[in-house]
């Protein structure tokens, strides 16, 4: 499959069957045994709650070190430091280790960050699933907001109808396979049906 600028794909599938995988592969922190995958452009991705951050490290010195992983440039960083605190509404705990963080302010954290580097792809294994419904909400309107400008998104989720609002297209994958690649809606529908 391809995913083209202002596209959006959803992944789905039980758990076991490889989503996960499929993503850290396009990610490159995973290799393919066999097959390819060509990826063009900056990749920020929220993957697995816990990867990319020190938990030693406080918010405001993760957002440095996660930003410059994904290509940020230090002084791209400390112009957009700002617009994450903004986003990402931790408060004082901004200055705190991140091991002290519970997961939804992890998650604001790490999603405002992958989001401020703008990036040509952004992959979400998810990760919006733990934090609160306000927080979702935005978090929405940023993906929306980034689809207008070009980016790129491939979002995997339990949660049918966060694909289906998301993602044009779904994969339903299947120990490894893809059983189903269309209009989410109808890829949806023909999981739902075997679920049953």
């Amino acid at each position: 499959f391809s995913v083209q600028r202002g596209q959006t794909v959803g992944i789905i599938g039980r758990n076991g069957s490889g989503k996960s995988t499929l993503l850290q592969i396009i990610c490159g922190t995973l290799y393919p045994t066999q097959g390819e995958v060509q990826v063009q452009g900056r990749v920020a991705a929220l993957l697995e709650l816990g990867s990319g951050f020190n938990p030693e490290f406080t918010g405001r010195e993760n957002i440095l070190f996660n930003a410059a992983t994904l290509g940020m440039q230090p002084h791209e960083s400390a112009q957009r430091t700002d617009e994450i605190l903004q986003f990402a509404d931790i408060g004082p705990f901004i200055d705190q280790p991140v091991r002290t963080y519970s997961s939804g302010m992890y998650v604001r954290l790490a999603f405002s960050v992958a989001t401020a580097v703008h990036p040509d792809l952004l992959v979400i294994d998810e990760a919006l699933a733990v934090g609160d419904a306000s927080f979702a909400r935005k978090s929405f309107d940023r993906i929306m907001a980034l689809k207008e400008q070009g980016v790129g998104l491939v979002f995997c989720s339990h949660s049918l109808f966060q694909v289906e609002a998301l993602c044009e297209r779904a994969i339903w994958v299947h120990k490894g396979c893809v059983l189903a690649h269309g209009k989410s809606a109808d890829v949806i529908a023909s999981y739902n049906d075997r679920l049953a």
